[in-house]
């Protein structure tokens, strides 16, 4: 038997009903796994919200957006379904609003994006916000809703404005449909390959095809499938309507006679609206579910660079303080093996005051082993500081000992070995600073590094010389302000 005759005989042997409880248990599996992405979407935005962590002045400047997770939770609760709507002036977006929904619900006169009055009490019309954007909603099944957002003209914002508005409102709603009414122009075709870029379904909106005869309405549509956006858009995202076509009529004038007048017709938007339908229905909850955790991540990435960048700089200055208090303590110690003890201690005291600042738990034990773990992993660069640290304290001892003994002339040496010791001790410090931030601002991991790849990859980054200089200017600067006081 051939392959094209096994086929066909597979075709026509079926059972009855079998192939419909099939579909029917297929469209049972898809409903509930879209509730689980819908739940599990809820669950984490609702968690981000509840967990943002940010201190005052990390808030400060991204109000919009933490606002942004906020409204997006709102959304998920409320199982709210965002269409937005895009067009220059003039091509009939408000028109295929409201024939959408039935009623003349948006403004379709000289001024755009702005409706005055509402009828009916399904509908929720909400004023203009700040960006021009006129919201609309109507109850859908069960609790869902859609919302239908009106954009100003692309035509009437700049460039710089208009991408910014396109990129703001496309990143937050759940499909898009761009409203022309003929062939796409320069300024059509650059907003709509920003829209494509948000990676949301659209809807290419070809309107008023009422006012071209056939064969031109076809060649223009062929035009803009073949040519225009062949590389943006699939024929199967292309439809065309007239939202507001005008009828010609018979008509009887005063003078008794006829003539022919132009009147508002049916709107003719099935198509548009089967659809629309069509995408909800397939992925409604599963497109609001990811579109939403697609918007949140862009928000929470835009927090945790901010959150990060600002603690950042406060982890530095913790780093240098701990350094230069070790170097002190280091260079005023005269007493061996006391002086290393006590740079440890505030290694340690280093490492608990980073962890507060990141919010990461740590107690002394863990603090403790997390410094033996980076002094393992910084290798001989920690064992050649101990042991440089060890004979210069003992040297440092023997010169303070015999300062008196010698009228003070040992006490230079003695400042030259001090300011020696403390700029080893110090660097040793600032690395081991610097390893802990990375550490705790990766949530207390390595990564899949592992630590000496970690301690490898900072420390090639560390400028010794010019950390080891700061220490001897600012330690020297103590250190001669101490002696002036003896």
């Amino acid at each position: 038997m051939t392959d094209k005759a096994f086929a066909t005989k597979s075709m026509n042997f079926s059972y009855p009903g079998l192939d419909q409880e099939l579909d029917s248990a297929i469209l049972t599996f898809e409903e509930i796994q879209s509730e689980l992405n819908y739940k599990q979407a809820q669950d984490a935005l609702r968690e981000l919200v509840d967990k943002l962590d940010l201190q005052p002045q990390e808030r400060s400047g991204l109000e919009s957006e933490i606002q942004g997770l906020t409204t997006m939770l709102d959304k998920l609760e409320r199982s709210v379904v965002q269409i937005a709507v895009f067009g220059m002036v003039g091509r009939g977006k408000s028109s295929v609003l409201n024939a959408l929904v039935g009623k003349n619900v948006f403004e379709t006169g000289p001024l755009h994006g702005v409706t005055r009055t509402t009828q009916g009490v399904s509908w929720s019309v909400q004023e203009p916000d700040n960006n021009g954007l006129l919201r609309v909603s109507l109850p859908g099944l069960g609790n869902s809703q859609v919302e239908l957002i009106d954009t100003p003209g692309i035509d009437e914002v700049d460039g710089v404005q208009r991408e910014v508005l396109a990129h703001d409102v496309a990143r937050a709603v759940d499909l898009i449909l761009f409203v022309i009414a003929g062939d796409i122009n320069k300024v059509e075709y650059e907003a709509l390959s920003q829209l494509r870029e948000a990676g949301k379904p659209m809807l290419l909106v070809f309107n008023k095809i009422d006012q071209y005869p056939e064969a031109d309405r076809l060649a223009i549509y062929h035009k803009i499938r073949d040519d225009r956006v062949r590389e943006l858009l699939s024929p199967n995202e292309i439809v065309m309507v007239a939202a507001s076509p005008l009828v010609a009529k018979k008509v009887r004038r005063s003078d008794g006679s006829m003539g022919v007048q132009r009147l508002p017709g049916t709107p003719q938007v099935q198509e548009l609206k089967l659809k629309i339908l069509e995408i909800l229905h397939r992925e409604g909850k599963s497109l609001v579910a990811i579109n939403t955790m697609l918007y949140a991540g862009d928000i929470n990435e835009q927090l945790v660079q901010r959150k990060m960048a600002i603690r950042d700089e406060s982890a530095n200055q913790l780093i240098w303080k701990a350094t230069l208090a070790k170097a002190v303590a280091v260079a005023l110690n005269p007493i061996t093996v006391v002086d290393i003890l006590t740079g440890a201690i505030i290694d340690i005291v280093m490492i608990l005051a980073l962890s507060k600042l990141y919010g990461i738990t740590m107690t002394e034990q863990g603090a403790v082993s997390l410094l033996k773990k980076i002094a393992l992993s910084m290798g001989g660069i920690t064992a050649g500081d101990l042991l440089t640290t060890l004979g210069l304290s003992s040297l440092k001892g023997l010169l303070g000992i015999s300062v008196p003994a010698t009228g003070g002339a040992s006490l230079a040496p003695y400042i030259s070995v001090a300011l020696t010791q403390a700029g080893v001790a110090g660097v040793s410090s600032y690395a081991i600073g610097q390893v802990t931030k990375t550490y705790l601002a990766s949530g207390a991991s390595w990564g899949p590094d592992g630590p000496k790849a970690v301690v490898s990859r900072i420390l090639s980054t560390l400028d010794e010389t010019s950390i080891l200089n700061r220490i001897k200017h600012e330690l020297t600067a103590k250190l001669d302000l101490r002696r002036s006081t003896t």
